[in-house]
């Protein structure tokens, strides 16, 4: 037990929908469709349910695992359990990600934030359907990301939103808002889902998520997945802190088959609900890329819905109303997780520390948002700041913090400190301990350093 004494979450239900909640985010949702339109689609799709069962439960399991042992924030939790190693490292990387990442993703969030507006003021719905609308969509899109002060003020606005749920505290707001935000996501990408199920391209929509074309699996296909996986479900970012929040008869098993479940049912749907659209008009390519979602879509919509007008503005809004809930979910982690640990390192309040970490996103976040406008002449190693962020945190340092997180409970906890953690001390049967043991020590690893090699184009 650590010195640390905190709240945690009341129930293994709001427990688990919180940590399900920092998993569905924008790589669900955008992400995830971008990566199987581009990867064949079913083979992607089969693949990456492999990874997660293979890869990413394991290292839920794993990080659970450590967060609740050590009952502390992922910056101090590998401190307590190995005092005076290089293993203490690994937790204040994580909580550099977790910001880093957070300062970035958030402008993203601002850019949700505004098409969810632009789609409740039927913006789209005036700016016209099929191919001749193309560039007028893309025009909406660069003009607004490259605008000095709107999408600053869209990041000013989801900023607050989050740091009103944290600062609320981890059950008044972390729990209740999770309670709140992932049904209300699911009961909107059902009912979108069941709606793509009668546009005219749904056929063709499912055969390429569904019909299975072994041809397709390639080396390139099974990195793209493995790397999925780390959006996906969150691994390496700070789950941890989450975690030391459980109560000691939590399954930490069955959490992370939940999560792992969720995150993928979050990404399918929102496969299900894209593809449909996109195979109902004519010239649009699910190998779209990453204006899919900001570009592509808008226009997809209106086009396939312009014969009846109030599904035209209905559509869109819903879609970015779950587009924009998935990524609260996923802000709110990241702002706890950093928090989390300005609170309990340097011993100052939760609002202090929260206001702390709320300003110093903003600053970065502003400048990564200008980096692609004003400021877009000012280059780290050829990219922008905003890119430059992104490829740190992605293809640098979440490896290093997965694969330490694996290490660590594959090679350093002792097995009487697992085994209380998977059997939740003594009241559970896990009965593949070594099978769990060989994923964490061996495969996993191997996986993560080819997916880290991979990332710098060295296979």
């Amino acid at each position: 037990m650590s010195k640390y004494s905190r709240i945690g979450f009341a129930t293994k239900l709001g427990g688990m929908l919180a940590a399900a909640g920092s998993a569905i985010g924008l790589g669900n949702i955008w992400r995830f469709p971008i990566q199987a339109g581009q990867s064949g689609g079913s083979a992607f799709i089969l693949i990456y349910l492999l990874c997660v069962a293979l890869f990413g439960i394991p290292l839920l399991i794993s990080e659970f695992a450590i967060g609740r042992h050590a009952r502390a924030n992922v910056g101090n939790a590998y401190r307590v359990l190995a005092p005076n190693t290089l293993w203490k490292w690994i937790g204040p990387l994580s909580v550099l990600v977790a910001f880093l990442i957070f300062c970035y993703y958030n402008v993203v969030v601002g850019w949700v934030f505004y098409y969810t507006w632009d789609s409740l003021l039927g913006t789209f719905v005036s700016m016209g359907s099929g191919t001749e609308a193309v560039e007028a969509f893309g025009e909406h899109f660069n003009s607004f990301i490259t605008n000095p002060w709107k999408p600053i003020i869209c990041l000013i606005i989801v900023t607050a939103m989050c740091h009103f749920v944290v600062v609320s505290g981890v059950q008044s707001g972390i729990e209740k808002t999770s309670k709140i935000l992932i049904p209300g996501l699911f009961i909107i990408m059902i009912f979108l889902a069941v709606f793509a199920f009668f546009m005219p391209g749904a056929t063709q929509g499912y055969k390429f998520l569904f019909a299975m074309d072994f041809s397709a699996i390639t080396p390139k296909v099974i990195l793209s997945a493995l790397g999925q996986c780390f959006y996906s479900l969150s691994i390496g970012v700070g789950l941890i802190t989450y975690a030391s929040y459980f109560r000691r008869d939590v399954n930490l098993t069955n959490t992370a088959v939940s999560i792992g479940v969720m995150a993928s049912l979050v990404a399918v749907l929102a496969g299900i609900i894209i593809f449909p659209a996109v195979f109902s008009v004519e010239g649009m390519s699910p190998e779209f890329g990453a204006g899919l979602v900001f570009v592509a879509l808008p226009n997809v919509f209106n086009t396939a819905l312009s014969g009846v007008p109030f599904l035209a503005w209905l559509v869109p809004v819903l879609f970015y109303v779950i587009l924009l809930l998935a990524a609260l979910t996923s802000t709110i982690f990241l702002q706890e997780v950093t928090t989390a640990y300005v609170s309990e390192t340097f011993g100052t309040t939760r609002h202090r520390a929260s206001l702390y970490v709320t300003i110093s996103v903003l600053l970065l976040g502003i400048a990564c948002s200008l980096s692609l406008g004003p400021w877009s002449e000012f280059k780290i190693f050829g990219l922008n700041l905003f890119d430059f962020v992104d490829s740190l945190t992605a293809k640098f340092i979440l490896p290093i913090t997965g694969l330490g997180a694996s290490l660590f409970v594959g090679w350093k906890l002792t097995t009487r400190q697992l085994w209380s953690e998977l059997t939740s001390y003594g009241k559970i049967r896990f009965g593949w301990v070594r099978t769990f043991l060989f994923l964490v020590r061996f495969l996993i690893p191997s996986l993560i350093v080819l997916i880290m090699l991979s990332n710098f184009d060295l296979i």
